[in-house]
């Protein structure tokens, strides 16, 4: 039986007759995520809902791209870890922006990223920008950050042992590793979890990065009381609201 979901278990003449449906392209990074988590972490998690949501809105999931913009010091330890594999900015800008347009060039008219990625949120809204002017406005383009949609009152509910971090530092911590436990169980190390402080980063950005920047673990915030319940209280507040906007956006 065909697979109706992911792009690469069709064939192309089963590709060809998807463009009326909405296609999914999800996007990560390769990176460090501390002692617990995979380095493949976001790529994981943007596969993840990127599946959950075709299912929902009967789209195509694209192959994901699993390298990011530059990892930062302070929203993912930056260069100074061994498995961090960053692309320069234009880079992934021109790579995003050729694959949306295959996509168009292909007969996709509505394109969903879903992005789990801290950095690269600039630099696919560059592509987006570039391509819509390439196509004239012929192809309808929606990003979407996985924890974007996520309700602020679900923040006391995850959060309920360690203060809330901010987003840039949640890095490696409560959100990523309950969604980790909930999608992906066997990658994680559960015995590398530890209560640490979470990393309090200076009011301006320096380069060359010291090689003390960030704890030598990488972890920036505190992954204790992260639990695949709460991956699932993730999901399960998160994935309506995509429906949501996918629907609304592209008319479904």
């Amino acid at each position: 039986m065909t697979d109706r979901l992911h792009m690469t278990k069709m064939t192309w003449m089963d590709y060809a007759r998807c463009t009326d449906r909405p296609i999914i392209l999800p996007v990560g990074s390769t990176e460090q995520h501390g002692p617990h988590l995979p380095l493949g972490v976001d790529s994981i998690i943007a596969e993840n809902f990127a599946a959950l949501l075709a299912q929902r809105i009967d789209a195509v999931v694209a192959p994901t791209l699993s390298y990011g913009y530059k990892s930062k010091p302070f929203s993912g330890g930056g260069p100074l870890f061994p498995g961090t594999i960053d692309l320069n900015g234009s880079t992934l800008q021109a790579l995003a922006a050729d694959i949306l347009l295959e996509f168009a060039r292909d007969g996709f008219t509505r394109i969903f990223l879903m992005n789990a990625h801290f950095e690269n949120d600039p630099f696919l809204i560059e592509a987006m920008d570039s391509v819509n002017e390439r196509l004239g406005g012929k192809a309808t383009m929606l990003l979407s950050n996985w924890w974007d949609p996520l309700p602020e009152e679900m923040l006391p509910v995850l959060f309920d042992e360690t203060p809330f971090p901010g987003w840039a530092l949640e890095h490696a911590a409560i959100t990523e590793t309950s969604l980790m436990l909930y999608f992906a169980p066997e990658l994680v190390r559960t015995p590398a979890i530890s209560r640490c402080e979470n990393v309090c980063p200076p009011a301006y950005a320096l380069y060359p990065i010291p090689a003390d920047a960030v704890p030598s673990s990488g972890v920036l915030a505190s992954a204790w009381s992260s639990s695949a319940e709460k991956g699932q209280k993730i999901v399960e507040a998160v994935l309506p609201a995509l429906e949501k906007m996918a629907r609304e956006v592209f008319n479904l």
